[in-house]
């Protein structure tokens, strides 16, 4: 093996182990990721994990007294929506390093992510699209 092709090799494998340390570090504080949040009154408080699940909901003594079950409903839910988007924009912010380049978050991981988006375009064969 010639020193050139040597020194090529051994430059992917570093970058290789450089990259996959830099995902398990991101898969360790993606796995630990917890967000709470808190109604302004303090009455409600949720907490939610990195899959988007409730992990503790804590409701202060005074909720009964202070809202009705509608506005406790309501409280709730509106909590919920919060720390759920906070666990998904941090979510982004840790992923982002890993997206190819070119291509929108959304487009690899959002609602509508198909495996296109890491394939490129089918070769023309035909002929067809030579200029």
């Amino acid at each position: 093996m010639s020193q050139e092709f040597r020194a090529m090799i051994e430059g992917l494998a570093e970058e290789y182990n450089r990259q996959a340390a830099q995902i398990r570090d991101m898969h360790a504080e993606l796995k630990d990721l917890v967000v709470t949040a808190t109604s302004d009154d303090g009455l409600v408080t949720v907490t939610m994990g990195h899959r988007g699940q409730l992990r503790s909901l804590t409701l202060n003594p005074r909720v009964y007294r202070k809202l009705s079950p509608s506005e406790l409903s309501s409280s709730i839910m509106t909590q919920v929506g919060a720390a759920t988007a906070r666990v998904a924009e941090r979510t982004k912010e840790l992923m982002a390093p890993f997206v190819p380049e070119g291509l929108a978050y959304e487009e690899v991981f959002g609602e509508n992510a198909g495996l296109d988006a890491f394939l490129p375009k089918p070769v023309d064969l035909s002929g067809e699209g030579a200029g």
